[in-house]
This record gives structure tokens, C-alpha cells and sequence, in this order.
């Protein structure tokens, strides 16, 4: 998934240069892959914007300015959402993204999800994947440990039809040397 940024890289605004410069800033310092996209040097970038910025998203004047936020044609806001994501340690969530292990909004996922016993608990979708997974994963599990008791069987097998026949030619060379040595 790629996050689309739509700027304004000629504007005259220095506070809406600013929240761009924000935006990517923070952007690049969480390293999450994202586009810019002009708005001032292209009318095709300037129409997708307007038109896929949601209505009740759009400001009185019902033209949406620079930085608006997008995961791929998913609109995720604009500058004032985003700061409000960042500051509440949630931009990965407002962005569509995982959070990567480790993060700040990781570990805050974590702690939502702690129950009392200190257990964690999912959300039904992610149980039942787990349910399925746990389910797959014993029966790949039984049907490994039938694998290897039919492998052992078999190497048992082997081994005693060889301990018969070393049994057996032991017997032919004593009855050989008996022979010989009755001769």
C-alpha cells in the first residue's frame, strides 16, 4: 500500500508549506513508503484530490487544501487529523497500517488488548484466523507425528528383517563350519 501526500510545492502560504513539511518529515522518520503528489503543477493530481476528498471532509468553501492524505484511493485526512494521529500516538492506524513491533503504537495496541488474567484478547476476525490456524497447525502437527511413527515402523522393520537374516547367515556359517570341522 502506498500513502499518496498531495502538496502544493509552489505555494505562497507558509503555513500550509509548514504542515506539508510536517507531514513528510514525519513521514520519512517513521520510514513509511509514501508519493507526493503536486497539486500546483498538476491539474490531474489538483482534480483527483478535490474530487476524492470526502464531502463532509471538504471545508466551507468546498476546496480542500494541501496536505491531504490518501492510502492508495483510501482518503485518510487532512494536515489537522494527521496531527491529531501523531499526537495521540495513532498514525499508523490513521494511515491503514500496521504498526510495526516495537512502535510506540504497538505496544499502546497491546495495552488495549490486556485483560484482567494478563492474557491478551483479539478481536473476533483475528480469533477465528487464530482459531483456524491453531486448527491447521495441529492437524499438520498429527499428521507429522503419523509421518514420523510410519518412518520409525518402517526403520524398525528393516532393522529386524536385517537382524533375521544376519541371523540367518550366522547359521549357515556355523552349520559350514561344523561341517568342515567334522570332516
Amino acid at each position: 500500500m502506498v500513502i499518496k501526500v498531495f502538496l502544493a510545492t509552489s505555494s505562497g502560504s507558509t503555513a500550509i508549506k509548514k504542515k506539508q513539511q510536517d507531514v513528510v518529515g514525519f513521514l520519512e522518520a517513521l520510514k513509511v513508503d509514501y508519493t507526493q503528489l503536486d497539486i500546483a503543477c498538476n491539474e490531474e493530481n489538483r482534480k483527483w484530490m478535490r474530487q476524492n476528498v470526502p464531502e463532509e471532509k471538504k471545508p466551507s468553501n468546498g476546496i480542500p487544501l494541501p496536505p491531504q492524505i490518501f492510502n492508495e484511493e483510501s482518503y485518510c485526512g487532512d494536515y489537522e487529523t494527521f496531527f491529531d494521529a501523531k499526537e495521540d500516538n495513532s498514525v499508523y492506524a490513521f494511515l491503514g497500517l500496521a504498526p510495526p513491533p516495537g512502535s510506540k503504537e504497538a505496544l499502546q495496541a497491546d495495552k488495549e488488548h490486556i485483560v484482567e488474567n494478563g492474557t491478551h484478547t483479539e478481536e473476533t476476525n483475528e480469533e477465528e484466523t487464530q482459531d483456524d490456524s491453531i486448527g491447521h497447525a495441529e492437524e499438520d502437527e498429527e499428521q507429522e507425528e503419523e509421518d514420523l511413527r510410519s518412518e520409525e515402523e518402517e526403520e524398525l522393520q528393516q532393522l529386524e528383517e536385517e537382524e533375521e537374516a544376519d541371523i540367518d547367515e550366522e547359521g549357515e556359517y556355523l552349520e559350514e563350519t561344523q561341517e568342515e570341522e567334522a570332516e
